[in-house]
């Protein structure tokens, strides 16, 4: 099977959401000491890739504390730069890193999806009041439902607009990569994703600079800005940034209410799962859709949490943990994907997803002015 063949290329890879398939598409013989073990062959198979994914990760981290810039945006561009690691030889199954990078870009990001739970407690969302909660459901439904509008007026599927629409709504990154993997599988999917993730990085990073001086010229207290900045910047990271940047008064409300909005992403993605065909049956074209079980983990760990069971320590582990699953997982993703693609799409997407990030601006904005 040739990578030229995009078709049979594309249907090759949707079988490889388990083990069993990660297994078969890696052809060279396990070492010794791992033939013995039940499942020897499996991280036989995976581990070149998601050492190589891992790697990647280090670098971007190092990368990141240096020059004070999105980690996500240097795990992306440096898995580009590997992207041979994907696509080595004439045969999908000769490249030896091909198994461990499918495996980091599915199922590791999942577990870190799974894990993003763990720094959200029901009592943190309570604490915020009526308003806030109401605001923050509004903002991610309708950001969500003009993605998908706006997409097919400009001539994109439909499903980039509920990526992106998710993406600009709920967390940035981690929920394009936690949408995208729920999405039924297409040609142009994980395309979607990488372009969802570099916009997104870009105008969180544009927000995180440009929200505090627009706070400050509209004379917002400091509840207020907490609520706007929270609600509207895109990524955690630069939420925490731009809050604290004014106060750290500002800087806890906008750190809860950006919680909130990671706190939809479970609901979220559960129902664009249950709407796609297929989910859990045989879909039209005989892909399976499977339940998303990770977003079981992701409310466990919401539970658990809220009723204290998780130590302190745990929970500041698990969360770090959760941060280099998607690393790895971004870095992965970055391995699979084409410069060359990326720039075929034209300026269509990013301009969706500049009026998404207006609109939810807009709503918020309008929101703390007249109603919180």
């Amino acid at each position: 099977m040739k990578l030229s063949d995009s078709s049979a290329s594309f249907k090759y890879f949707e079988s490889l959401d388990s083990m069993e398939g990660l297994a078969r598409l890696e052809k060279s013989r396990p070492q010794n000491f791992l033939r013995s073990t039940r499942y020897g062959r499996y991280i036989h198979a995976i581990y070149p890739g998601t050492v190589a994914a891992l790697t990647i990760g280090l670098a971007a981290s190092f990368l990141s504390q240096h020059y004070k810039t999105p980690i996500m945006l240097f795990a992306l561009l440096i898995g580009m730069a590997f992207r041979f690691l994907h696509t080595e030889g004439r045969c999908v199954t000769e490249g030896r890193c091909v198994a461990g990078i499918e495996f980091t870009s599915r199922q590791v990001l999942r577990i870190g999806v799974a894990m993003l739970g763990v720094r959200i407690t029901i009592q943190q969302v309570a604490s915020l009041g009526f308003g806030p909660v109401i605001t923050v459901i509004a903002a991610v439904a309708t950001t969500i439902l003009i993605g998908v509008v706006l997409a097919t007026q400009l001539g994109l599927h439909r499903l980039f607009g509920v990526l992106s629409g998710g993406a600009v709504s709920i967390c940035g990154a981690s929920a394009a990569l936690a949408i995208g993997s729920v999405l039924p599988n297409r040609k142009d999917g994980e395309r979607d994703t990488i372009l969802a993730v570099v916009a997104v990085t870009g105008l969180s990073t544009l927000a995180m600079i440009l929200y505090p001086i627009l706070v400050n010229s509209l004379g917002l207290d400091h509840v207020q800005a907490g609520i706007f900045l929270g609600g509207t910047i895109h990524d955690v990271a630069q939420v925490v940034g731009a809050g604290y940047m004014i106060s750290p008064q500002t800087g806890d409300i906008a750190t809860y209410v950006k919680l909130l909005r990671v706190a939809m992403l479970a609901p979220v993605v559960l129902m664009i799962a249950l709407s796609q065909p297929g989910v859990g049956t045989e879909g039209a074209k005989g892909a399976r859709r499977v339940f998303p079980t990770f977003l079981l983990g992701f409310v466990g760990l919401v539970i658990l949490n809220s009723l204290h069971l998780v130590p302190a320590a745990v929970v500041s582990f698990v969360s770090n943990a959760s941060q280099w699953c998607l690393v790895a997982a971004i870095a992965a993703l970055g391995m699979k994907t084409s410069l060359q693609d990326l720039a075929k799409v034209g300026w269509r997407p990013i301009g969706l997803m500049v009026i998404e990030t207006l609109w939810i601006g807009v709503l918020v904005l309008m929101s703390v002015r007249y109603l919180i």
